[in-house]
C-alpha cells in the first residue's frame, strides 16, 4: 500500500511546477534596483484578461530579450518575484504570465485548454513593449513546461527558443496514462482551481482524497462517481473524463502530428529516469524529430524524479544513491542556453550531442544524437511458460510449439490487487509474486548498458472486450536483489491507435504493441538476470477496465460478472535496448 500511497503523492507533484528553491529579497532592496510591475493586465483575442508580472533593472530603458513563464501556479509574491530577479540579474527582462482565470485575472478557470492561443497574445504583447527587444525564451517545469509546449503549436515570430523541464502532456500524461485515467489530477484540479491563487487546504488534505479513493474501491461504484463519493462537484474532472481518447479535446492543446514541423527553434529540455510523466516530455522531443529533424532539440537526462529534475538531481532518489556526476546547476545551464541562443553566447558546455544522459552505475555522462541512436542492439526475449526456479524463462529464442500461461482476475473482489509497478524503492530485496507472470533471463555473459525505452508485443487472448495491462522491467543483480528499471501501464483496445478505440475480439489472440515506456539508462552487471513481470492493472489508484467494452469511467462493479479470463501466448516478446561497450 505503502507504495501506491507515494505513487499518488507524486503523482501530484507532476502539476506542482518547480521546486527550485529561490531567496527571498528584502522589499527596499527590491524597490530601489528593480522596477516591479506586479499588477499588468493583458488582454486575449478572444476578450479574456491575463494577469501578469513584470520585472526589469530599474533605470535601465535599454530594450532586452525577455524570460517568460507561463503558469497556473500563484505563488507568494516573494518567490514569484524572486524567480524574476534571476532573470534580470542576468541581463534580461523577466515575466511571468499567469493562466486565463488567475491571480487578477476575472475569467473562469480551466487548465490547459486556453494555455496556447493565450501564450500566444502574451508573447505578442511583450514584443510590442519598449523594453523588449523583439525575443522572447521561455522556461520552466511541469505545467510551465506544458506552457512552453503550448506556445509552440502556432509559433509567435518572437519567440525564438523554449526551456521545458519535465513538461506535461495533457491527454498522455496526465490526467491520462495510455488511455487509462489515474487519480492523482482529481485532487489537483481544486488545487489550482478552487481560487486565484491555490488552495493549499485541498491541495494538502490527503486524508480526503484517500479515503473517497478507498470509499470508490470498497463500494465499486462507477469511476465518473469519484465526485460524489467525495461530496463535492469536481467540474474539471469531469470534463476531462469525457473524452477518453486523445480527441481534437486533447490534441488542440499542443503541437499534434505536423504541428511539429513548423517548430524550427531550438529546443533544450530537462527530464528525469523516473520522473513520472516522462513519457509526456519525451514525446514532444520524439514527434518533433520525426516532423522536424533539423530544428536543434537537446535533451539533459538523468536519474531524477520530478522534482529532482527541476532543481538539478537529488542526491538519493526513492532510497537509491545517486552517481555524484549526475548532480547539475540546471540554472546555470538555462542561462548559459538563453545567452547562446539569444545573445550569440558560447554553448553550454554539458551538451555534447543532442542527448545527454547520465549512466547509472558508471558515475559518467554519455551523448547520442537522438533518442533512438542512444543504443546499438536489442535483447530480444519471448515470454515462455518454461518455468525457471519460482519464475518462467525469457528466452531469446522464439518458441517452437505455441502454448500459453491462464491468469484468471475477479474484478468483484476488492480484498486483492493487480500491478504493483511504482519504482518505490528502486531496489528492493523481493517483487510481488501474489499475481501475473514474472519472467526472468539467463545471466548475461558480459555488462553492457539499457539505454532507451523497452518495447514489445503481448499476444493474448481474453473472454472480454477489453483489458489494462502493466509490463515492468527490472535488473535482477547478481546478489538476488531487484532493480526497478522501467514500466508500462496501457489500455488494450488503444494499443494501435490512442485516438480511437478498437475493442477486442473474445477468445481470439491479439497483438498488443506498446512501446511507450520510461527510458532510462544503467550499467547492467555481467551475471545480471533480466525481469519483466506482466499483470492485469486492477487496483485502486486507476479507473478499473471490467472489460464490458462499454466507456470505462461508466462501468461498475454491477459489470464484473465473469471473471477476466486471460492466456498469455508464449510467442508474446519485449525488446530491450542496449549499448554495448
Amino acid at each position: 500500500m505503502k507504495v501506491f500511497l507515494n505513487f499518488t503523492i507524486l503523482f501530484l507533484a507532476f502539476f506542482i511546477g518547480s521546486a527550485q528553491q529561490t531567496k527571498k529579497v528584502k522589499s527596499k532592496d527590491l524597490k530601489s534596483i528593480y522596477n516591479i510591475q506586479d499588477s499588468v493586465s493583458v488582454k486575449t483575442r478572444d476578450g479574456a484578461t491575463l494577469s501578469l508580472m513584470v520585472v526589469r533593472k530599474k533605470g535601465d530603458e535599454n530594450p532586452k530579450p525577455v524570460i517568460l513563464q507561463s503558469t497556473i501556479y500563484v505563488r507568494d509574491t516573494g518567490r514569484d518575484i524572486a524567480s524574476l530577479k534571476r532573470s534580470v540579474d542576468n541581463g534580461y527582462v523577466g515575466v511571468i504570465a499567469y493562466a486565463r482565470g488567475k491571480k487578477f485575472s476575472p475569467d473562469e478557470i480551466f487548465p490547459y485548454e486556453n494555455d496556447a492561443n493565450d501564450t500566444y497574445d502574451v508573447i505578442d504583447w511583450i514584443s510590442k513593449q519598449k523594453w523588449s527587444n523583439g525575443s522572447v525564451g521561455m522556461y520552466g517545469g511541469s505545467y510551465n513546461g506544458f506552457t512552453q509546449w503550448a506556445a509552440s503549436k502556432t509559433l509567435h515570430p518572437a519567440l525564438k527558443t523554449i526551456v521545458p523541464s519535465v513538461a506535461a502532456r495533457p491527454g498522455q500524461g496526465l490526467p491520462v496514462e495510455n488511455n487509462i485515467f489515474v487519480n492523482p489530477n482529481y485532487e489537483w484540479s481544486f488545487y489550482v482551481g478552487n481560487n486565484k491563487y491555490l488552495d493549499t487546504i485541498a491541495g494538502n488534505d490527503r486524508k480526503r482524497f484517500r479515503q473517497m479513493q478507498n470509499k470508490w474501491w470498497e463500494t465499486g461504484a462507477a469511476y465518473k462517481k469519484l465526485d460524489s463519493i467525495d461530496g463535492v462537484p469536481n467540474k474539471w474532472f469531469q470534463r476531462w473524463i469525457s473524452h477518453p481518447s486523445f480527441d481534437s479535446y486533447w490534441q488542440k492543446m499542443t503541437p499534434y502530428k505536423k504541428d511539429f514541423a513548423q517548430i524550427k527553434i531550438p529546443v533544450l529540455a530537462f527530464d528525469g529516469y523516473y520522473n513520472d510523466g516522462q513519457s509526456s516530455g519525451l514525446y514532444y522531443l520524439r514527434e518533433l524529430q520525426k516532423y522536424s529533424p533539423q530544428t536543434p532539440a537537446y535533451l539533459i537526462i538523468g536519474p531524477y524524479g520530478h522534482f529532482g529534475t527541476q532543481s538539478g538531481g537529488e542526491s538519493v532518489l526513492y532510497e537509491y544513491k545517486v552517481d555524484p556526476v549526475a548532480l547539475f546547476d540546471i540554472n546555470k545551464i538555462t542561462y548559459q542556453w538563453f545567452d547562446y541562443i539569444l545573445k550569440n553566447g558560447t554553448k553550454p558546455e554539458i551538451l555534447k550531442d543532442k542527448i545527454n544522459y547520465e549512466v547509472m552505475g558508471d558515475n559518467k555522462w554519455r551523448s547520442a544524437p537522438s533518442i533512438d541512436k542512444m543504443n546499438n542492439d536489442f535483447l530480444t526475449f519471448y515470454l515462455t511458460d518454461d518455468k525457471s526456479g519460482k519464475f518462467y524463462t525469457l528466452n531469446s529464442k522464439k518458441p517452437v510449439k505455441k502454448s500459453y500461461l491462464s491468469q484468471e482476475v475477479d474484478f468483484a473482489d476488492r480484498e486483492t490487487t493487480n500491478n504493483d509497478y511504482y519504482p518505490e524503492p528502486l531496489i528492493r530485496k523481493e517483487i510481488d509474486t501474489a499475481n501475473g507472470f514474472n519472467f526472468i533471463s539467463e545471466p548475461l555473459k558480459e555488462s553492457m548498458i539499457i539505454n532507451g525505452s523497452f518495447l514489445g508485443t503481448i499476444k493474448a487472448s481474453i473472454n472480454k472486450l477489453d483489458m489494462d495491462i502493466g509490463v515492468t522491467l527490472y535488473e535482477v543483480m547478481p546478489n538476488g536483489e531487484y532493480f526497478h528499471l522501467s514500466y508500462f501501464i496501457g489500455r488494450a483496445s488503444y494499443a494501435n491507435d490512442i485516438t480511437q478505440r478498437k475493442l477486442l475480439k473474445p477468445n481470439v489472440i491479439e497483438s498488443i504493441p506498446f512501446s511507450n515506456t520510461h527510458l532510462v539508462s544503467k550499467r547492467l552487471s555481467k551475471g545480471s538476470r533480466l525481469l519483466i513481470y506482466l499483470n492485469v492493472n486492477k487496483n485502486p489508484f486507476s479507473e478499473l477496465n471490467y472489460g464490458t467494452g462499454k466507456t470505462v469511467t461508466e462501468e461498475s462493479i454491477k459489470d464484473a460478472k465473469e471473471p477476466l479470463k486471460v492466456k498469455w501466448y508464449n510467442d508474446s516478446f519485449v525488446k530491450i535496448p542496449i549499448l554495448r561497450d
